[in-house]
């Protein structure tokens, strides 16, 4: 028996915290897998839960909110 199954991940990331990071390891040719959609915010603290919730109808089967 075989998992095909590929969680598609929505990741809230601030701006100058996590995202940085992440455009970092982009710089560095890391890489992390596709099913992870990166979104930039101002600050973590401006995540709002419709946009957590608005994730999920839109196919996300997770979220991380990173700061």
């Amino acid at each position: 028996m075989t998992n095909d199954f590929t969680p598609q991940i929505a990741a809230f990331c601030c701006h100058y915290c996590a995202y940085a990071a992440a455009d970092l390891a982009g710089s560095m040719r890391l890489e992390y897998p596709p099913a992870i959609k990166v979104i930039e915010l101002p600050c973590s603290g401006k995540l709002d839960v419709t946009y957590v919730l608005r994730a999920f109808e839109n196919g996300a089967d997770g979220v991380l909110v990173a700061g």
